[in-house]
Order: structure tokens, then sequence, then C-alpha cells
């Protein structure tokens, strides 16, 4: 049971870790938070419902389409609201973040093809499972695993060796200075934005055949805020490590405490990490001498 549980932590993990992912994108080039993630999470998984759906795709034509077209809407989100908002207080944009997420939750259940029903994704990898050791671990879950490590690993080479990801990197850490070398930052901005997005939708297609898709299921990117705390607010790696931190100790405190503690276990690791080290397992602390 243990490493079952361990293995089902891994898998929620890296969906959490995704959707950090996101957090941590946008606010390390534009130093806002964004609470529309879980939103544009859940728009993925129905684009690649309706994708099979509708239009008789497969799932592995889906999963990319469901990845440009909620880019796409990251980008137009950013371009039509957010940029309109710049020289405003952070607040008053993360609060725009958190009307977007209601927005886009509003819009989906009033799609008629969505609705507020509960729809499942079939994926090529349902009722499969693998065994080893008395372990028995769905295919999905492993489906999970590897689609977050090949994600992650073309992140890695986009940031490293792209110009555009070169360009973001420098976005990040200095708007004025990247100004100034020629760098479009408010272009770039967009272009993050449709990242994220684009990352938050693979989370929902992976999510799916462990969470169903329904309006609803946004809610659950919250979780990833923790993640995105844990591994500290600005490292990419740590976004993924603190999501897989959280997955665990869910499943842990599913298996091993009273009924309700794994609901709000990632909330209780969010107050202790902002109690005893609030930058982070990977972040910065940065002091000001005065």
């Amino acid at each position: 049971m243990f490493l079952q549980a361990l293995i089902n932590g891994v898998a929620i993990g890296c969906i959490y870790g995704l959707v950090a992912l996101g957090f941590v994108l946008i606010y390390k080039a534009t130093e806002v938070v964004s609470f529309a993630q879980g939103e544009l999470m859940m728009i993925g998984g129905f684009v690649a419902l309706t994708c099979m759906t509708a239009l008789g795709l497969s799932w592995w034509q889906a999963l990319p389409l469901a990845f440009v077209a909620t880019a796409l809407l990251g980008a137009f989100i950013n371009h039509a609201v957010l940029k309109r908002m710049i020289g405003e207080p952070v607040f008053t944009i993360v609060l725009a973040t958190f009307a977007i997420g209601i927005l886009l939750r509003s819009v989906a259940s009033m799609v008629p093809a969505w609705g507020t029903q509960t729809y499942t994704l079939e994926t090529p990898f349902r009722g499969r499972v693998v065994e080893f050791g008395g372990v028995v671990v769905s295919m999905e879950s492993i489906s999970v695993i590897l689609a977050t490590l090949v994600l992650v690993g073309l992140l890695y080479l986009f940031f490293r060796y792209s110009r555009v990801g070169v360009a973001l990197q420098a976005v990040s850490q200095n708007q004025f200075a990247a100004g100034t070398l020629g760098i479009p930052v408010h272009g770039m901005f967009s272009l993050i934005w449709g990242l994220a997005a684009g990352v938050a939708a693979v989370a929902g297609v992976l999510l799916a055949p462990i969470a169903f898709v329904h309006a609803n299921v946004g809610f659950i990117g919250l979780k990833a805020f923790p993640a995105a705390v844990l591994g500290g607010f600005g490292s990419i790696p740590g976004a993924l490590i603190g999501g897989l931190i959280i997955g665990v100790v869910e499943e842990f405190a599913g298996l091993y405490l009273p009924e309700g503690f794994k609901a709000v276990s990632a909330y209780v690791v969010l107050l202790l990490v902002l109690m005893l080290r609030p930058q982070g397992l990977f972040g910065v602390s940065l002091k000001e001498r005065v």
C-alpha cells in the first residue's frame, strides 16, 4: 500500500507541478500571480474532449491541439485584458486573474457541449496496468509521469537553446534591460502567458482520466499554488519538485490519517512553508540593507 500510494502521489504531483510551472513562468516574467491557471487547465481538458468527440480525433491528436488552442487563449487574455492594466497595483492585477478564472468557469458551464456535466476522456491507456513486486500501477499514472518528464525536458531545451527562450529569460530577469536590447517585452508577456496556458492544458488532459472533465475541475489547480510556494516562487525545477511533494503528502495523508486530512494537507504544508521558509525550498531570500 505504501508503494501504491507513493506512485499515485507522484502521478498527481506531476499534474500539480505542471500547473505550478505556469504560476512560476508568469511570475518570473511579469511578477504577477495568475489564479486563472486552474481554469485554463479545465479549458484544455474540454478542448481535448471536443476534439475527440465532435471531430473524431485520437487522444494523440487532441493533446497538441488542446495545447495550441489554450495557449492562444492565454496569449489573448494577456493582450486583451492584462496588457491594459500595466501600471496598476499588482494586487489589482491578481484580482483580475481571479475574475478571469470565474469568467472562464462560467462560460464553460454555458457551452452546450460542455455544461455542468462530468465527462470521461478516453485514453490509449485506459484499463491497462503494469504489475511489479506486487504493486499494480495503471498505465494512465505512468503516462502522466512520462509525459511530465518529456514536457519539462522540452521546456528546458526551449529556454536553454532557442533564441526566444533566451529572450524570455532575459525579460524575466530584467524587463528594462531586455527592452533596451530590442526585445519586445510586451510580446514576450503574451508568449509567456500562452506558454503557461498551454502547459496547464496538458495538465488538464493528463488529469482527465483521474479527475474527469467538468467545469469545476479548475479548483484542483489551486493545489498547485502551495506547490509553487513550496518549491520557491521563481524556481522552475522547484515548481515540479513542490508538486511532487504535495501529491505524495496528499496520498499519504489519505492513507494514514483520518478522513478529511487529505483535502487540507496541501494547505497545511503551505502554512508550514510560509512560517519556516517563506522563500521555499529553492527560492532565494533577498535582504535589503538600509
